[in-house]
């Protein structure tokens, strides 16, 4: 939400959860065409997040299901690109912080 509310006040307008995009990002600026795919640290295994700690029992289910979750994360991302949209991921250790958010967000008015 808080992603969301820093987009609008920024003035940009956007759809929610497109499905019919690879990954169904979760915030979609048609005009910029580009996707926002914002990620929970420990599902997507942020690298050097110590949010994204590996789990301590269960490790025959949990190591191969975070490992799919970084693929399809990977695949999702190629296949936008392939498609012509910019990639744009937002973790959830930088929602802590909403200018490292809005900073990213601002990048996207920034014409190319």
């Amino acid at each position: 939400m808080m992603v969301r509310r820093l987009a609008h006040g920024l003035g940009l307008r956007f759809r929610l959860h497109r499905r019919d995009l690879p990954g169904t990002p979760d915030i979609v600026f048609p005009r910029q065409r580009t996707a926002v795919l914002v990620h929970g640290c420990f599902w997507h295994q942020h690298e050097g997040c110590r949010l994204a700690r590996q789990p301590k029992s269960r490790l025959d289910y949990w190591l191969p299901k975070l490992a799919r979750n970084k693929a399809r994360d990977r695949i999702a991302q190629e296949d936008l690109q392939a498609l012509g949209w910019q990639v744009l991921v937002i973790w959830e250790c930088e929602t802590k912080t909403p200018e490292i958010v809005r900073s990213k967000l601002e990048e996207l008015l920034q014409p190319s």
